[in-house]
């Protein structure tokens, strides 16, 4: 079973290894102390067996949010980690009165863009090399306010596992 639970410090450092993994130019232990001590942002891990499997953040201003981070470890993608954590930050992005979201994403990554597709999000445009050598996907979602909105969040929650 995922447990999503709220990131401390004292977690930061399981996180750097997964960036470690995953990314060509990873976020540093600095970036991350930085995020955590930012108004506004909600910063969440993913659990399964008491290993981080998983983390996301998003930072809200005003109306918007933008999610800054949703990272799974490579042997855990395909478990629904990544889902469960964009139902975390979007349901809590909602309980602050977030009514639009936006993130960036790897034009190449053409997984992680299916499942923002599933959460509603279309892209708008493109940031040229955004990733250094790669462009960025911008994608937003409007409405989260709505209940139409509620209701793909709940078909979402009762399709996993």
């Amino acid at each position: 079973m995922i447990e999503i639970v709220p990131l401390t410090v004292d977690r930061v450092d399981k996180l750097l290894e997964i960036e470690q993994e995953v990314y060509p130019n990873p976020w540093t232990r600095q970036t991350f102390l930085d995020e955590l001590a930012a108004p506004q942002r909600v910063y969440l891990v993913a659990l399964i067996e008491g290993e981080v499997v998983g983390y996301g953040g998003i930072m809200l201003v005003t109306e918007e949010a933008h999610i800054t981070t949703v990272v799974t470890r490579p042997e855990r993608r395909r478990a629904r980690v990544a889902t469960r954590l964009m139902l975390e930050l979007i349901s809590r992005a909602i309980q602050e009165g977030i009514r639009s979201l936006t993130l960036e994403v790897r034009s190449s990554n053409q997984a992680a863009q299916a499942l923002y597709w599933r959460f509603g999000m279309a892209p708008v445009g493109v940031r040229k090399k955004y990733y250094v050598s790669e462009d960025a996907l911008i994608m937003w979602v409007h409405g989260l306010d709505t209940p139409e909105y509620r209701t793909r969040l709940t078909r979402i929650a009762a399709d996993l596992p």
